[in-house]
């Protein structure tokens, strides 16, 4: 998961959602809507305005799913999604699984 300070995001490019969803580590997550070269993507990125303790430095930054834009780079690789549609996880060739995500991988 990569999460880029919401500074670093060209302007309007991110329109507050009314989605949000509990993470039991991080606390309350409150979502974006992308809107870029006559898109909408509904959901596409999150953020935590009020995280738990220990994640306050997530305040000010906003996390995108790779598999709901067109692409996401790291160090000019384009990574693949976490599968699944849970998960916001950005794989690369340096990233070693098992990825959770697949039919049958909840319950770890």
């Amino acid at each position: 998961m990569f999460y880029v300070p919401t500074d670093d995001v060209a302007a309007g490019v991110l329109e507050p959602a009314p989605h949000t969803t509990w993470c039991e580590f991080k606390g309350r997550a409150s979502y974006y809507t992308a809107v870029a070269g006559g898109s909408r993507v509904e959901n596409a990125a999150w953020t935590y305005q009020d995280p738990k303790p220990g994640f306050e430095s997530l305040i000010g930054h906003v996390a995108f799913y790779p598999g709901r834009v067109d692409a996401c780079f790291v160090d000019g690789e384009q990574v693949r999604p976490q599968p699944g549609d849970f998960y916001g996880g950005w794989i690369t060739s340096k990233v070693v699984g098992p990825f959770k995500g697949d039919p049958g991988t909840t319950g770890w």
